[in-house]
Formats: C-alpha cells, sequence, structure tokens
C-alpha cells in the first residue's frame, strides 16, 4: 500500500503528525509512506525512518501534481483539512481520509468564550484519519530525528552542562502568544541555574534586553545562532523547557524533556497542548483563567486587540519559577 499524508504547516502541528506516521508504518504490512508539506518545514521530517519520500511546495500544489499523479497512491491522508488539501485530493482522484478539524466549534470558543470542544487532545483527532485503516494510537510521543552532526555540544559551544540547564524559548509566531520581557525579567531573576535563551534571529532584540537587563553571565544568548534542527538539539539536552504556546514546545516531547508551558490568548483546550500520553507529570501549563477576552484567536494576533495583554502581565511569575525550579530538580 502506497499512502500520501499531507500536512503543510506549521512547526508544532507537523510534529503533532508524527505518531500518526509512525503508527501506520508499524502496524501496515508492506506499506509505503510519502509526506508532502512546505519546503520549510521538511527540516522537520528529514531522517525520519517512517517516511520513504518527502514532497514540499513553496506555495502551490501545481508544483508536484503531475509528479503525485504518476505515483498512484492508495490512499491520502489529509491532516491539514483545507482548500489546498481538498484541491489536492481532487486532482489525485484517490481514496482519502481526514481528520474533524472543528473549525466551528473553534469559532464559536472564540467568538462567544463557552468552550464546546471535546476533551481530546489534535494528535488522537488525527487518528481518526486513518482510523478505517485499522491504525490505532500507539500511545507514544512524538517525533524528531536528529543527525549526529546536529547535536550540539552544549558544554563546549555555550558553556553550559547537559541536563543542568534551563531552556527558555523566547519566540513564537505571534505577539500574543510571547511572554513579554517584563514577564521573564521577573521569572529569569527567580531561577537560580543557567539559562539558554532560543529563538530566531527576530527574538535577538529581546534576548539582549533580557541580558543586559539581568547581568548575569549564566544567561546564554542562542538566539539566531542555529539552525531550528540545532536548537532542537539544545532543547533536548535542557533539565527543562520553559515556553510559549509555540513549536519549540512540540519539539521538546519529541525527547521526553520537562515542560513548563506559559499561554497567552491561546487555551490548551484547543487540543494543541504538550503531548505527553500518559505523562501528565512531564508538563505543567500556566494561564489566566476567567479572562472574558480569552481566548481570543485560535492563533494569535500582533498586538492584544484589547490593549491590555492581561492574559501574559496578570501571569503568577512566582509560581512559574517555582514550577521551573522543581523540574530541574526532577520532581
Amino acid at each position: 500500500m502506497k499512502i500520501l499524508i499531507v500536512r503543510f504547516s506549521s512547526i508544532g502541528d507537523v510534529i503533532l503528525t508524527t505518531p500518526v506516521v509512525r503508527s501506520l508504518k508499524e502496524q501496515l504490512m508492506n506499506v509505503e509512506i510519502h509526506y508532502l508539506t512546505k519546503a520549510s518545514f521538511r527540516t522537520l521530517l528529514e531522517n525520519n525512518p517512517h517516511i520513504d519520500r518527502i514532497w514540499t511546495i513553496e506555495s502551490s500544489i501545481g508544483e508536484v501534481i503531475g509528479d503525485l499523479k504518476k505515483e498512484k497512491f492508495d490512499v491520502v491522508i489529509d491532516l491539514h483539512r483545507n482548500i489546498r488539501t481538498l484541491s489536492l485530493k481532487c486532482k489525485l482522484g484517490r481514496r482519502s481520509y481526514t481528520f474533524p478539524k472543528l473549525n466551528f466549534k473553534k469559532w464559536v470558543f472564540v467568538r462567544t468564550g463557552k468552550n464546546v470542544m471535546p476533551d481530546v487532545h489534535v494528535v488522537d483527532r488525527y487518528f481518526e484519519a486513518v482510523r478505517k485503516l485499522g491504525v490505532k494510537n500507539d500511545g507514544k510521543t512524538c517525533e524528531l530525528f536528529l543527525h549526529e552532526s546536529e547535536e550540539i555540544n552544549v558544554k563546549e559551544q555555550l558553556g553550559v552542562q547537559p541536563g543542568k540547564f534551563c531552556c527558555i524559548a523566547i519566540g513564537a509566531q505571534f505577539a500574543t502568544k510571547r511572554m513579554p520581557a517584563e514577564l521573564l525579567i521577573k521569572i529569569i531573576e527567580k531561577i537560580p541555574f543557567p539559562v539558554v535563551l532560543t529563538g530566531g534571529i527576530t527574538d535577538q532584540e529581546l534576548a539582549k534586553l533580557l541580558k543586559d537587563h539581568l547581568k548575569r553571565p549564566d544567561i546564554i544568548d542562542a538566539t539566531g545562532r542555529f539552525t531550528l534542527r540545532e536548537s532542537a538539539s539544545i532543547v533536548k539536552q535542557s533539565a527543562v523547557l520553559l515556553t510559549n504556546d509555540t513549536g519549540l514546545m512540540h519539539i521538546a516531547t519529541c525527547f521526553g524533556v520537562r515542560i513548563v508551558s506559559v499561554w497567552g490568548n491561546t487555551v490548551p483546550e484547543l487540543g494543541m497542548y504538550p503531548y505527553y500520553p500518559g505523562m501528565k507529570d512531564l508538563y505543567s501549563i500556566h494561564e489566566v483563567k476567567d479572562l472574558s477576552c480569552r481566548p481570543c484567536s485560535k492563533i494569535g494576533h500582533q498586538v492584544c486587540p484589547k490593549g491590555h495583554f492581561r492574559c501574559m502581565y496578570l501571569q503568577d511569575t512566582q509560581a512559574i519559577a517555582i514550577d521551573v525550579q522543581k523540574k530541574l530538580m526532577g520532581n
């Protein structure tokens, strides 16, 4: 059987499809797995032993549709479910399955504040797309396979001991998901352990602000210095990851890293919290409850629609710092 899995974006969403990929490969006989994603997210799937071929597009399925037709797939598993994937399935003309995306329920939740979402993680909803193939959730975590050349020597390159530092993911695609500088300063000054700041080039200004304000030699700025996969290696070697609701949070679950997550405008009830089946002690969630304006979006905004950003500024920094310390010590 030849199967095409489709998920175009983004970091966390692609990572969260990997349990489905693994289960298809391990539970079906003589199966060949192909995966279609955007070129910028190919790196998340490289070296995955459960994938036989990765297909990518820059912006249009027209870039690959001719070659995909030649593959004569038996089944298309649509884990994105949008107009583009609908067009793809129509053009391929093959048997296909998708998952309950629950867009209307999400819309109701965001617009009215009434939670009508089922208490089901998005990974479990992804598995609905393969249920008719007889494939079941194996109850294991997500996966990211790093090459030896991508493993960072944190002692030599960052001056920290593996398993003895807190990694902080300070970036996120949307500003309303990001912990502001004032919040991060209050948290970090309460963490008496080495801290490594991770993020991209766009996060370097924030990292510099944090270092300049806190003036601690054990705060290491790793933003903009490493690829995503190299940053994943740093997260892998940390004792705990303090993170926004962002891609590195999901990458951390691939390596069993303890997670302290801080949520702004988005909420865990949307089903995208850390995927640690049967291991809830490995992660914690910090959020400001009972805000009538939250969630204000299922993804995020570049500015708070209300102008006050209470979902972050009202966070309990003491509780977050204590949580980080406990996880650093293995509790």
